[in-house]
């Protein structure tokens, strides 16, 4: 790559101050929207109910490749856009009063072999739409933001902070790892005896599976050294991403799971941002990483190594959430940690037998969603946010803003029951792959998003790469960004789509 190019591309990219809180929540609301119009035209208009890839991308993903482009300035009057004819379909009688979600396994249709306990179990552990929905929309902002960064259609203001500020690349980084926390609540709820288990024998299982995250991290390393490709060392450092981040975050969950058996995980996840906050301040972290120099390999990815602390918390608060609105009551996990706490035999039919309750979880997502709005609130009188240090007021933000956003899908879920019950994929006519979808209803570009969120991914890291390495982004006009971005988001949805029905990793 030419080198004066570069130096102007990663000076592009440097010392940028962020947008405002509520300028990155409006970009967000956009998503709700889009659902929310989505929900309607589902709902009222009978040739929407027939799934076509062309719809679903225009309503579910356009918007917010708009959101932080053309209309990343004005993300308001966009989301009218999209709500004022949900108003107005909202006005039209529905088709047909579909079945309340999250919805729970027809128990009729048992082979007559499977036991109660393990078909509550399965029906209780469904994949919910509204985190299919809200994990889809964070990958998709993520993969557009990757490459629409590199062009100045995509405002400063949005780019990821050099070291303090908010903005809408430095919310997707802390989302990522708050849903990867969310979903390793799974394996904890399917068996809380699972905290009691050897330490070394659950170590040896993690580092299986990160072990294919821990690889990616090394390819990336590689490549971007290899291609000389423009990089932005203060992020991570020189060495470290993302994927290294990412691949230790479950490792190091394991060791908190004696702590987790004694005291509420969200308080534990808490206590760990605390306990950054006191060594950036108290310790000398904050001036070590804002002042040393990069003359030895620890100083060299000083970002990246103690960041990994803070991360741990977010993941910690997203593993928190995900014991709460996974399993059919929100109790379920409390409940469990008492009985092991207590030394007593696990009783895992406890609750998974009892229908869900939405309503509960709901409130206890909005308790949750007022708690670290109130907590950010307070912290910020004192402390700016820092997505480099991931410092106290950077894990609030990002509980909070994830909390706000999973509140935000379960109340539409709520108000629109069933909304995509009954849907016609017309390359399936009988309808069979739908209900193969262990249960779940989301949009299903939601749902081929969900099954190899990985592979696109890493397909979207790599065409943004042959893009940047092919064209000059920065010199583009704003109508050849729009056609390069709209084509990359159709063509990573489409990827996602005609992969649908298979697991590709």
């Amino acid at each position: 790559m030419n080198t004066e190019y570069k130096t102007y591309k990663e000076a592009f990219v440097s010392g940028t101050t962020g947008s405002s809180v509520l300028h990155v929540n409006m970009i967000c609301s956009v998503a709700l929207s889009s659902i929310a119009l989505h929900s309607a035209l589902r709902s009222r208009i009978v040739i929407f109910r027939t799934t076509s890839f062309f719809i679903e991308w225009l309503v579910i993903a356009a918007p917010l490749l708009l959101s932080m482009t053309i209309y990343a300035n004005a993300p308001g009057t966009l989301s009218m856009l999209l709500l004022v004819p949900t108003a107005v379909l909202l006005l039209l009688p529905p088709i047909e009063r579909g079945t309340p979600l999250p919805i729970q396994l027809d128990e009729s249709k048992s082979d007559g072999v499977t036991s109660d306990h393990d078909r509550s179990l399965r029906a209780s552990m469904s994949p919910l739409p509204v985190l299919s929905i809200y994990r889809a929309h964070m990958m998709l902002m993520t993969v557009l933001s990757i490459l629409a960064v590199d062009f100045q259609v995509f405002p400063r203001a949005l780019a990821k902070c050099e070291t303090y500020g908010v903005s809408l690349m430095d919310l997707g980084v802390g989302s990522f790892v708050f849903s990867q926390g969310v979903v390793s609540a799974i394996p904890l709820l399917k068996d809380p005896s699972h905290l009691q288990k050897p330490l070394s024998t659950k170590l040896m299982q993690t580092l299986k599976k990160v072990a294919p995250i821990a690889i990616l991290g090394l390819i990336r390393l590689l490549a971007v050294k290899g291609t000389d490709y423009p990089e932005h060392v203060t992020e991570y450092g020189v060495h470290w991403n993302f994927f290294l981040t990412l691949a230790l975050l479950p490792i190091f969950e394991v060791f908190t799971h004696r702590m987790i058996l004694r005291m509420p995980v969200a308080l534990l996840g808490l206590w760990i941002g605390v306990l950054q906050q006191c060594l950036l301040s108290f310790a000398g972290l904050q001036d070590f990483l804002l002042n040393a120099p990069r003359n030895s390999i620890i100083s060299a990815n000083k970002e990246g190594l103690i960041s990994l602390s803070g991360y741990l918390s977010i993941h910690l608060i997203g593993l928190s959430l995900g014991t709460i609105i996974l399993p059919p009551r929100p109790s379920f996990f409390r409940k469990q940690q008492a009985i092991l706490a207590d030394g007593k035999r696990q009783d895992t039919s406890l609750d998974l037998t009892v229908p869900r309750q939405p309503a509960k979880t709901t409130s206890e997502l909005c308790a949750y969603t007022v708690v670290w709005w109130v907590l950010l609130a307070f912290i910020r009188l004192k402390l700016a946010v820092s997505r480099r240090m991931v410092n106290l007021p950077y894990i609030l933000w990002i509980s909070a803003v994830n909390t706000s956003c999973i509140l935000g899908y379960s109340l539409l879920d709520i108000f629109f029951p069933g909304r995509v019950s009954h849907l016609k994929d017309t390359s399936d006519p009988t309808g069979k792959r739908l209900m193969d979808e262990e249960g779940s209803h989301a949009p299903l570009l939601v749902e081929a998003i969900n099954k190899n969120s990985l592979v696109i991914f890493l397909v979207a890291n790599i065409v943004t790469g042959l893009i940047n390495l092919s064209l000059k982004t920065l010199y583009a006009t704003d109508g050849k960004a729009m056609l390069v971005l709209s084509g990359y988001g159709f063509g990573i949805c489409g990827f996602a789509w005609l992969f649908r029905n298979r697991r590709l990793w």
